[in-house]
């Protein structure tokens, strides 16, 4: 894992396009702002690792492929690009 440090308002850019910026430190907390095209989903990561484990289940138990596209489709796009209705 690569560890940087970055003050607020400072940023980094990963590949071509992706852009992350530190826009508030508080406490123990870290806001960032994320520049992404919009064909790149972006979620937290408690969100990723949930949908993942969804997807997992879902083929256990033979759901058909059609359900999986909407569920993922619906997820990427969501209000805010989180996924979960939270910019």
């Amino acid at each position: 894992m690569l560890v940087l440090t970055r003050k607020k308002g400072q940023g980094l850019v990963i590949g071509h396009g992706i852009r992350v910026v530190v826009v508030e430190v508080s406490g123990e907390y870290v806001r960032l702002g994320v520049e992404a095209p919009l064909q790149v989903p972006v979620f937290r990561e408690e969100i990723y690792r949930a949908l993942e484990e969804e997807n997992r289940a879902a083929l256990a138990s033979g759901a058909s492929l059609e359900g999986l596209k909407f569920l993922a489709a619906g997820s990427a796009r969501g209000p805010g690009r989180g996924g979960d209705g939270k910019a």
